[in-house]
């Protein structure tokens, strides 16, 4: 009887080792969704529309009324070190500050996995560009509709920051905008590398968010200075759309963002 009793309890004990690895393969088969919350900040502030005063390193007090970037070119890695790429025809996004619609991007058809990391782009890849105005999709009229192309032979604006600034030199509000972009031989298009403080759990019924924080002081006040008040140009304000400081905010971009966390429900 003893025997048996052991017999039972060693096969039942099998039965639910199958049972949990059967139930554990199947969590991580077939597709699900991730989500890309992007938040700005500036600094350790919640970024606020044009009444909140932001002041730089450089002592520059900025209220900022518009910013806006393309996200584009998405591609998941894995614990395992494997990588999905997204549609790369599906893979571009505006992200908006005033619309709070466009500031989580929704991937979907992800497969099942473990995620650690995420890449992507700001602004729109060369070779994609190089496709022409019928090789944009409907991208072309959503950047268009929301101010993000200078023309079409000028191109995509990458990134565009706004507002007014006032410093020592500065006494009133004075207009600033910045806009990155293709200018002369300087594409200015970068990739951006995240690295997850914790894994995103993609299954057919969990769907994580990964919540991701854009500085955007970092645009012209990361490891690269610009300050606006040498690029006042009197009436017009300042404008810094070309020249030797782009490539500068271009390389500033990759402090720009960093991963808070993921929600995994």
């Amino acid at each position: 009887m003893k025997f048996q009793l052991k017999n039972i309890v060693a096969v039942m004990a099998l039965a639910l080792v199958f049972t949990a690895c059967s139930k554990d393969d199947d969590a991580i088969n077939g597709e699900g969704a991730i989500g890309l919350e992007f938040d700005n900040v500036f600094g350790a502030a919640n970024l606020i529309l044009n009444t909140q005063s932001n002041t730089t390193s450089q002592g520059e007090n900025l209220k900022i009324s518009d910013v806006k970037y393309i996200v584009s070119n998405i591609v998941l890695t894995k614990a395992d070190g494997s990588t999905y790429t997204y549609p790369k025809s599906q893979s571009y996004f505006v992200v908006d500050e005033s619309n709070a619609d466009s500031q989580t991007i929704e991937l979907t058809n992800i497969p099942a996995g473990n995620y650690t990391k995420v890449k992507f782009g700001i602004g729109v890849d060369q070779a994609q560009f190089n496709l022409g105005a019928t090789g944009q999709g409907n991208f072309l009229t959503i950047a268009d509709a929301a101010g993000m192309m200078w023309s079409w032979s000028a191109g995509y604006k990458f990134v565009l920051f706004e507002g007014v600034f006032t410093s020592a030199t500065v006494a009133s509000d004075t207009s600033f905008m910045v806009h990155t972009g293709q200018t002369g031989t300087n594409y200015n298009y970068t990739e951006i590398t995240l690295d997850f403080p914790e894994q995103a759990t993609v299954r057919t019924n969990v769907s994580p968010d990964v919540h991701i924080f854009a500085d955007v002081a970092k645009i012209i006040d990361g490891t690269n200075k610009v300050k606006l008040s040498d690029n006042n140009m009197g009436g017009m304000g300042a404008m810094i759309m070309g020249g030797a400081n782009l490539p500068l905010i271009t390389s500033n971009l990759s402090e720009m963002f960093t991963v808070n966390h993921v929600h995994n429900d």
